[in-house]
């Protein structure tokens, strides 16, 4: 590992050789990613799904056993806490695999007070992701052919060496995997040797999840593209928006003032003509007569378009498709073009 980053006060890894060449090896073999820092919290108690419930906009009530959820949480101004994946393990309990904000701490408040039923706990449970498009010939060979049979965002239990573990097909990258759902780090640390002793004839290598592949592929990571001072529908997250049903969640009334009065921004896919960039805090984005029409969020040089992709929250008179805008980089002004999430 060459370089890290902090991820829900952990150490996440965000590149082993050069971030182009793993995001080639990412598009055409297969990778296995230390993702533990997609902490796990569990709400367990007969409560369980009021509390999930009110945290999230989305409608949870019809959710089914082993398939997987992604929702927008949000507070009480119905602005955005996380994102997370959720999974309802079973009818008392719930689980879910967070992104990078104290979750369980925002959860065991509510739970608090709203007098709930519920035990707020974060697992000791680590995630490896297994990504690519040879990924499902790696876990045949590891789980058996029933591993072939998972359907896209749903779960179930795999046995491997005696020992049985929660898969899911999910993960953070367009290129196709899985993420194994690890309850006992010697089991998973056995696992992560074998994957390596068997994957030679599919080119494995260790990863992470790849920068400039999630934003082409319009991932969005929550506090970088987005944080508690943006709501759903700025983030394009329309369909998970439910105020037609009678569930309670929080925020609500301001869900409806929101949805009412319109949105005023929205998070935009943009391509900059340029070939590096750090974007460490929002950049501005101008028209041609040197007005602020955005702020980029995050950006990274992709293999694909030889340019510099990003993520830009745009005031919403400039959400169309080629307009050009241009950037300040380094005392030079750059010139771009917005485009739709995912970048192609």
């Amino acid at each position: 590992v060459t370089g890290y980053t902090i991820y829900n006060h952990m150490l996440l890894p965000t590149f082993f050789d050069s971030i182009e060449d793993e995001y080639n090896h990412l598009k055409k073999d297969v990778q296995v990613w230390d993702v533990s820092v997609q902490r796990e919290i569990e709400f367990r108690g007969k409560d369980s799904y009021k509390l999930v419930q009110l945290m999230t906009c989305r409608n949870l009530s019809n959710a089914k056993i082993n398939k997987c959820y992604y929702v927008p949480l949000i507070d009480a101004q119905a602005n955005m806490v996380n994102d997370p994946l959720i999974m309802k393990i079973d009818d008392s309990t719930w689980r879910v695999c967070i992104a990078d904000s104290d979750v369980s701490l925002f959860a065991k408040g509510l739970a608090s007070g709203f007098n709930l039923d519920v035990d707020v706990e974060e697992t000791d449970i680590s995630t490896l992701a297994i990504q690519g498009p040879k990924s499902e010939k790696l876990m045949d060979k590891v789980f058996g052919k029933k591993i072939l049979d998972l359907k896209f965002f749903c779960y179930d239990y795999f046995n491997y060496n005696g020992e049985k573990f929660l898969v899911s097909k999910s993960g953070y990258s367009k290129q196709g995997g899985y993420e194994i759902h690890i309850e006992n780090v010697s089991d998973g640390l056995d696992l992560y040797d074998h994957f390596f002793k068997i994957g030679k004839e599919f080119n494995l290598k260790p990863g992470t999840p790849n920068h400039p592949e999630r934003i082409e592929g319009g991932l969005l990571s929550y506090g970088s593209d987005m944080d508690n001072n943006d709501n759903p529908l700025e983030c394009g997250f329309d369909k998970y928006v439910d105020l037609d049903s009678d569930i309670v969640f929080l925020g609500k009334e301001n869900r409806i003032k929101i949805k009412n009065n319109g949105i005023k921004r929205k998070l935009m896919g943009v391509k900059i003509d340029i070939n590096k960039i750090d974007v460490s805090e929002e950049i501005p984005l101008f028209d041609s007569g040197n007005k602020v029409i955005g702020q980029l969020r995050s950006g990274a040089f992709s293999p694909k378009f030889k340019k510099v992709v990003g993520i830009a929250m745009m005031k919403k008179d400039f959400c169309k498709t080629s307009l050009k805008f241009k950037i300040k980089l380094e005392e030079k002004l750059v010139s771009g073009e917005i485009c739709n999430l995912p970048i192609n």
